[in-house]
């Protein structure tokens, strides 16, 4: 029985990174997407950006909407305390990572952030932003957390998961409307392309796989000064054998 969406993801290390410190997670078996990205300013951003998609993957099958979040929450809020503990013990400030996080339903879209990772929406030839960041500040090639700002005018991270004791995960529940494309990503898309520039790549690009080629080549072919990753995911029609 053939699934109601189609995806595609892709993840680089770009041009400057030594180390690609993202993860991205594409379990359309299980209508769960996500895109992780590790604090590059830290110790071990990619042991945290695996760790999330790794146990995200690894969880058993929700009921129902509220099921599904509770379930993603409960488990970033481990995975928070287990990235505290592995800061102490290494003796760093902390190991931590920003994420992004779609679930798809039967009747609705949900998607879950923290940080700066981001989630748009494209539907009926516009897009639009669903996640707001948790940034304080002007946004700068170099984004960290709290007062681990490099520089004294940009962007500081407010929330990651990993960086505090207490974390918190913002939710946005969207109707399902066929035809829609979600386009999920680290900050290595969006400092190298506009809103307006992702906007025309949807506009062209009808297929997800295509349109992540399209994203990603982009940035590559621009500066590349971070990692690059994204997950397009495009809502179809149920067939009418779909239970």
């Amino acid at each position: 029985m053939s699934m109601p969406y189609v995806s595609a993801g892709r993840t680089e290390t770009g041009h400057v990174r030594r180390h690609n410190e993202d993860a991205i997670l594409v379990a359309e078996e299980r209508g769960l997407w996500a895109v992780a990205d590790g604090l590059g300013g830290h110790s071990a951003g990619d042991v945290a950006s695996s760790l999330i998609t790794e146990r995200l993957r690894a969880l058993p099958p929700a009921h129902d909407v509220t099921d599904t979040m509770d379930a993603v929450e409960d488990e970033l809020l481990r995975i928070n305390q287990r990235l505290r503990a592995l800061a102490s013990d290494r003796r760093v400030d902390a190991v931590a990572s920003t994420v992004v996080v779609l679930v798809h339903t039967r009747d609705l879209v949900v998607v879950g952030w923290v940080g700066d990772s981001r989630a748009y929406a494209f539907e009926d030839g516009r897009l639009w932003q669903v996640t707001h960041d948790h940034v304080h500040g002007d946004r700068a090639d170099e984004t960290r957390f709290g007062a681990q700002t490099a520089q004294k005018n940009a962007g500081a991270l407010t929330r990651a998961v990993g960086a505090e004791d207490h974390l918190f995960v913002d939710w946005v529940v969207h109707p399902r409307r066929p035809g829609t494309c979600f386009v999920l990503c680290s900050d290595g898309i969006n400092k190298e392309l506009t809103d307006a520039e992702i906007e025309v790549h949807c506009r062209r690009h009808s297929d997800p796989a295509g349109l992540i080629d399209a994203l990603v080549g982009t940035a590559l072919n621009r500066a590349g000064r971070d990692n690059v990753s994204a997950v397009a995911i495009r809502l179809d029609d149920y067939e009418e054998s779909h239970p």
